[in-house]
């Protein structure tokens, strides 16, 4: 299982989104990431996320977001991008 940080905003994104993507090699056709460590967080978490979304499906591999903040869920859903990002 992958995790997402307590702090990811634009200024950790990249860096995030690197180690999250190098994680994804590791992982077998199903990803899971763990995001209930995410405290402080803008926009930029669900761009790191659709960014492992697209190298998910182009590794045929399925993603799926654990725990994730009502905050990110209602950002998700604001941006119109909620069932692109499949919870649990």
């Amino acid at each position: 299982m992958l995790s997402l940080p307590v702090e990811l905003t634009h200024k950790q994104a990249r860096a995030c989104l690197a180690q999250l993507l190098a994680g994804v090699e590791a992982e077998a056709s199903h990803v899971i990431v763990d995001a209930k460590p995410l405290q402080r967080f803008d926009s930029s978490a669900l761009a790191v996320l659709l960014e492992l979304r697209r190298t998910c499906i182009k590794a045929s591999k399925s993603l799926e977001v654990q725990g994730m903040p009502p905050h990110l869920g209602d950002l998700a859903t604001l941006y119109g991008i909620e069932g692109l990002l499949p919870r649990s």
